[in-house]
């Protein structure tokens, strides 16, 4: 990284402090997306009934719902009826600890989740979920594996220009800053973006398979998590470029100022 020494000295507490702001707002989005991407909260189905639900279909349900040639359609009817969360790598559906047919309904429940595999993140989706034949929903295809990469490039972004940000401070200079500061702001333009395409394929998801009258469903607290992440982003490459570009140019005015 270029090293100027003078112009560290140069740095007042104006650019000091906005450089301590956006570290940690930079620190903070990091913490919410890692935490968003780890949790299965981003999309919450609230059924009125799920114990009886399960009792209905007998173990079926979750026998279905674990299977690896469980299909769109199966594994979203099971979130439907069995107070469902979905997140980016996992699903889960809360069922009854007692699994046998046989057994008398108990209010007793458990979270059984099943994680997607990598090839599951980028399996085609159909027109009409379930049906293989109906051909492939293009959109919802890409959609959904844009919400898997997008995340992850966001953060290696955000630790990119972490590893710049120390390239600047052990040489005392702010020049590095407006790196860091751009890095910054392409990782708000990721996490907008994972929150745009997970919106939008949940949309179109319940247009091919709708809510039934009974079920409700909300985005969740992981899906919170990412959309504050963004703007702390946005924020934190505001900050970084603006005391970079500032105190590069106080500095060159001062230098010309001395010349003269």
């Amino acid at each position: 990284c270029p090293c100027v020494p003078t112009q560290g000295t140069m740095m007042d507490n104006r650019f000091a402090t906005a450089l301590v702001i956006a570290c940690v707002l930079s620190l903070i989005s990091t913490i919410y997306m890692a935490a968003s991407i780890g949790t299965d909260f981003w999309y919450e189905y609230h059924t009125l009934s799920p114990a009886e639900n399960v009792s209905e279909a007998g173990r079926s349900i979750w026998e279905e719902f674990v299977s690896k040639d469980a299909d769109e359609k199966t594994y979203t009817d099971a979130l439907f009826r069995c107070n469902g969360t979905v997140g980016l790598w996992r699903r889960c559906i809360t069922v009854p600890k007692n699994s046998h047919w046989y057994s008398p309904p108990e209010t007793d429940m458990t979270t059984n989740c099943i994680s997607f595999s990598l090839s599951d993140q980028f399996v085609e989706k159909y027109i009409e979920p379930g049906n293989h034949n109906s051909g492939t929903d293009l959109n919802r295809t890409y959609l959904w594996r844009l919400q898997f990469l997008l995340p992850f490039v966001s953060i290696g972004l955000m630790c990119f220009g972490a590893l710049i940000g120390l390239c600047a401070c052990a040489c005392r200079s702010l020049y590095p800053a407006i790196a860091t500061g751009v890095l910054h702001f392409l990782a708000g333009l990721c996490t907008l973006g994972l929150v745009g395409c997970y919106v939008a394929g949940i949309e179109l998801l319940h247009r091919k398979l709708p809510l039934p009258e009974d079920v409700r469903g909300e985005f969740g607290w992981s899906f919170c998590l990412a959309c504050v992440s963004a703007p702390l982003q946005f924020m934190a490459a505001a900050l970084f470029i603006w005391a970079a570009r500032t105190n590069r140019k106080e500095f060159t005015l001062l230098k010309a100022y001395r010349v003269a």
